[in-house]
């Protein structure tokens, strides 16, 4: 991510429709999710952290590679050996587009659950992880609540909440200072239906906080 607008911005694709389909797989989600927390690893390895065996791992790496999810690394591979890592593309998703087709907006559906349940894990562990005293109070959890919007106003505070992330989040390739950590950074602006709340559960102007 970049820090302003004078800087360059990493590789960006738009994921197709069978781009997708061929990610909306429980285990290609999780190969995915292992390559990007834990980086570059052998079909041998992932097999042994799945629970998998090795051909089926390599048959789902193959799939991932051939949509541009994944790549070689080959610094670490061998003739005998592929190490693959994650793709350093950032993903963007056109909801317009996928939800065209039934079975794209089955498997876009299946790609939003598992990415919710991801980022509720991740800040589950987050929360887990003993703090120091100079880290207690620097995060934050704050919930509104079902709050009236339109869609422009929706679209809106979600366009300036990323621009307000990319200008703090340094560049992944930056000097790191001696007491920088690992941080979580979530958010989701997401429109519910079939509600009859009034929004009154949180008063105007109030913003519910809990620094952690």
């Amino acid at each position: 991510m970049t820090m302003d607008d004078q800087q360059p911005t990493p590789r960006a694709r738009t994921i197709d429709p069978g781009s997708l389909r061929a990610l909306a797989h429980p285990l290609r989600m999780r190969i995915l999710d292992l390559l990007t927390d834990e980086g570059p690893a052998t079909s041998a390895r992932l097999a042994e952290r799945l629970g998998e065996n090795t051909g089926t791992l390599s048959w789902h790496l193959r799939q991932l590679a051939e949509h541009g999810f994944i790549e070689e690394d080959e610094e670490r591979g061998t003739r005998r050996e592929r190490w693959w890592q994650r793709s350093t593309e950032k993903l963007t998703f056109n909801s317009d587009e996928l939800t065209v087709d039934p079975a794209t907006a089955q498997a876009l559906d299946v790609y939003k659950r598992h990415y919710l349940e991801r980022a509720f894990q991740r800040a589950a562990r987050a929360l887990a992880t003993p703090r120091t005293p100079e880290w207690v109070g620097a995060g934050n959890m704050s919930d509104w609540g079902e709050v009236w919007m339109t869609p422009e106003q929706l679209g809106a505070l979600g366009a300036e909440l990323l621009a307000v992330i990319r200008r703090h989040v340094p560049e992944p390739d930056a000097p790191r200072p001696a007491e920088a950590r690992p941080v979580l950074i979530q958010f989701q602006t997401l429109p519910m239906f079939g509600t009859e709340s009034t929004g009154e559960e949180h008063p105007a102007g109030e913003e519910p906080r809990c620094a952690p």
